[in-house]
């Protein structure tokens, strides 16, 4: 029986097993955080703190009113240090909130709710929302946004996304193997809060174990499916995952998985909304694998949200080797981290330390030599050559003619690319140039 899967793709490899037999353990709690006031796409927050407050972990440290954002809370007890504007992962400034931690743990009290699913719709996304919960697979969209789709369009299916096919990662897999019946869980609450009586969960055939698992913990669901994708990048983005899980193409130019009936959430996020809708527990913490040849112990870490890049490491026995090289997420959509004391966030799905041997430093490419590859292995069926050779020219708004704003920018073009041309690169200059429309 051939497995789902979506045309195009490439298969770079996957390196899963330096982390993958390490299981989820504890990272140590850290001597302060920093927490971001935007930790997701959309509105950033405002604080809700002052200097010299002391805080309770679960606390609100910061929300906004607007719809598309999330509040966030504190993930240590302590005093507040310090409000101000700090660096983020990708070198941005950020507002952000500085807790020096007592080390006492304290937390603010949580409602527990034994029969969740006799919920309403309602008070199930007003507690989704409450908890501060994002998309974890990266993105860090809010959560309760899938969660409010517009009449006209309604759900009929939800998607759970196992896939995890970013080399080196190994969360999900773990959380998968230890914490199945949790995330079945919480794929229920979603489908009670949307109404939808479809539930799927896409999990990578690389992954047989946890496969097993998953079908085991739906097993008395009649109406929870667990499928076995084909090994290939990016089989888990979401619209690769509608089209080989339920067959459905979202449309092009600006079209959403809302438009065929379809909401898609990381089994990481699940997760979150089950201990948020259960315990009432905020997102103060996620997992994060900590990977990679240059790095002593390759492990998945449960992180405290504002925990430093740096304590990670450690954490991990520290680099080795001629390490030069630090992504914050996988080598394909992750990016390269400058320092080892930007924090931790929502969206940190892992991290990737790389020793002189799998970095290649020459910063030359070649012009297009018109081989086509990059379109063979697009998933979305584009045409990635045209976008580099109109960026680099800078016709910027001529790439709007060759779908621009449909790449999600998965790196598969650049990956194939015999001239070693900085596709995606190109691609995100000419979206910062011009406007979707």
């Amino acid at each position: 029986m051939s497995l789902a899967t979506f045309k195009g793709g490439i298969h770079p490899p996957d390196k899963k097993e330096l982390s993958k037999d390490a299981a989820i353990t504890p990272a140590s709690a850290p001597d302060r955080v920093v927490i971001p006031l935007s930790q997701h796409i959309g509105a950033p927050c405002n604080a809700q703190v002052e200097i010299g407050q002391e805080v309770k972990a679960g606390q609100v440290v910061g929300s906004t009113e607007a719809f598309v954002s999330a509040p966030v809370h504190a993930s240590v007890s302590g005093k507040v240090v310090a409000i101000g504007e700090f660096p983020n992962a990708m070198g941005r400034m950020v507002p952000s909130i500085v807790i020096e931690n007592d080390k006492k743990d304290e937390w603010v009290e949580l409602t527990e709710t034994a029969d969740y699913l006799s919920l309403s719709s309602e008070d199930l996304t007003q507690k989704i929302r409450d908890a501060g919960i994002v998309g974890m697979g990266g993105a860090a969209f809010p959560t309760v946004v899938k969660l409010s789709p517009p009449k006209e369009k309604p759900i009929d299916t939800i998607i759970l996304n196992g896939a995890e096919c970013e080399p080196y990662l190994t969360g999900d897999y773990r959380l998968m193997l230890e914490r199945p019946e949790e995330i079945v869980e919480g794929l229920k609450i979603l489908m009670r809060a949307l109404g939808v009586k479809k539930g799927m969960i896409g999990i990578e055939n690389n992954k047989p174990d946890a496969v097993a698992r998953m079908k085991e913990a739906a097993s008395g669901e009649s109406n929870i499916e667990v499928c076995a994708l084909e090994v290939k990048y990016p089989q888990g983005a979401e619209k690769m995952l509608i089209d080989a899980l339920a067959g459905r193409q979202v449309p092009s130019k600006g079209g959403l998985p809302m438009d065929v009936g379809v909401v898609v959430q990381n089994v990481g996020t699940a997760l979150a909304i089950y201990e948020a809708v259960r315990y009432g527990k905020p997102l103060t913490e996620r997992v994060v694998t900590v990977s990679g040849e240059g790095i002593a112990m390759p492990g998945n870490l449960m992180v405290k949200i504002g925990t430093s890049v740096g304590h990670l490491l450690n954490e991990c026995g520290g680099p080795k080797g001629e390490a030069v090289k630090m992504l914050s997420g996988g080598p394909m959509m992750g990016f390269a981290i400058y320092s080892e004391d930007v924090p931790v966030t929502k969206g940190t799905s892992g991290l990737v330390v790389l020793p002189e041997a799998e970095v290649v430093h020459d910063g030359k490419f070649k012009p297009c030599i018109r081989c086509s590859r990059c379109i063979d292995v697009c998933p979305m069926g584009l045409m990635p050559q045209m976008l580099s050779i109109l960026s680099e020219a800078g016709v910027y708004e001529e790439c709007k003619e060759y779908d621009l704003f449909d790449c999600f920018e998965c790196g598969t073009c650049a990956f194939v690319c015999p001239a070693k041309r900085p596709i995606v690169q190109f691609v995100r200059l000419a979206k910062s140039q011009t406007k979707p429309g």
